[in-house]
C-alpha cells in the first residue's frame, strides 16, 4: 500500500505531462493543417478572393478556431507567406552547398531551386499575388529579411570559393545571381499556361521540364 501511495504522484505527474505534450502537438498539427489549406486557397484565389469560412470548412473546423490561432484573415495570409519562404530557405540551408566544389555547388543550387518551384506551384502563385498587392504584406512577416539574407550569404560563399578555385571570375553580385536564378525557375511555373497557349509548349510535361531544367542550370 505504501508503495502504491508513493508511486501515485509520480504516475499522475507523468500522465499530466504526457497529456500536456499531446495537447501542444495537437495544437501545432491543427495550425499546420490550417496553413496548408490556406496556402492553396490564397494561391488559387488571392487575398481578396479567399474566404476564411471556406478554409474552415475544408479542415472541418470553424472561423473562430482560425481567428484563435492567427487573429484574422490578413494575419493568416502573412503566416502563409512566412511558411512558404521558410520552406525554401530551410531546403537551401540543409543542402550544405559550401561543402562542395563551387561549380558543383552552384549547379546543385540552381537545380534545387528549379525543383522547388516545379513541385510547389502554390509558392509561385503566392509570390505573384503578393506582387499584385505591391508587396504590402511581406514586409510585416517577422524575420523575413534576415531569413532571405541567408540565401545571399550562401551564394556569396559559393562565389568566393569559385574565385579561389579559379573557376569563377571576380566581381559577381550574389543578389544579381539570385535574381537571375529565381527568374528562370519562376518563369517555368508562372508562365506555363500562357506559354503553352502561345507556343504549344507544355513546360509542365516531364520531358520538357527535364530539358528546361538542364538549360537553366547550364
Amino acid at each position: 500500500s505504501l508503495s502504491r501511495l508513493t508511486m501515485m504522484p509520480f504516475s499522475l505527474a507523468r500522465t499530466q505531462k504526457s497529456s500536456g505534450a499531446d495537447r501542444i502537438a495537437e495544437a501545432e498539427q491543427t495550425r499546420l493543417n490550417i496553413l496548408e489549406v490556406a496556402a492553396q486557397e490564397f494561391a488559387d484565389k488571392g487575398l481578396a478572393g479567399a474566404r476564411v469560412d471556406e478554409i474552415a470548412e475544408k479542415i472541418n473546423s470553424s472561423k473562430r478556431m482560425i481567428y484563435y490561432y492567427f487573429g484574422g484573415k490578413e494575419q493568416l495570409y502573412q503566416a502563409v507567406l512566412e511558411q512558404a519562404y521558410a520552406k525554401i530557405r530551410a531546403r537551401e540551408a540543409a543542402a550544405n552547398y559550401t561543402s562542395l566544389p563551387a561549380d558543383e555547388a552552384l549547379r546543385l543550387y540552381v537545380g534545387h531551386t528549379f525543383d522547388y518551384h516545379a513541385a510547389h506551384p502554390e509558392f509561385v502563385r503566392l509570390v505573384m499575388n503578393e506582387n499584385i498587392h505591391y508587396g504590402a504584406h511581406i514586409g510585416a512577416v517577422p524575420g523575413i529579411k534576415d531569413r532571405n539574407r541567408s540565401v545571399i550569404a550562401t551564394l556569396q560563399a559559393i562565389l568566393d570559393k569559385g574565385v579561389g578555385e579559379g573557376n569563377f571570375r571576380k566581381g559577381l553580385d550574389p543578389v544579381e545571381l539570385h535574381m537571375l536564378v529565381s527568374s528562370l525557375c519562376f518563369y517555368n511555373v508562372s508562365n506555363r499556361h500562357t506559354f503553352a497557349a502561345n507556343f504549344g509548349v507544355d513546360m509542365g510535361s516531364p520531358r520538357i521540364a527535364k530539358r528546361r531544367r538542364e538549360v537553366v542550370i547550364d
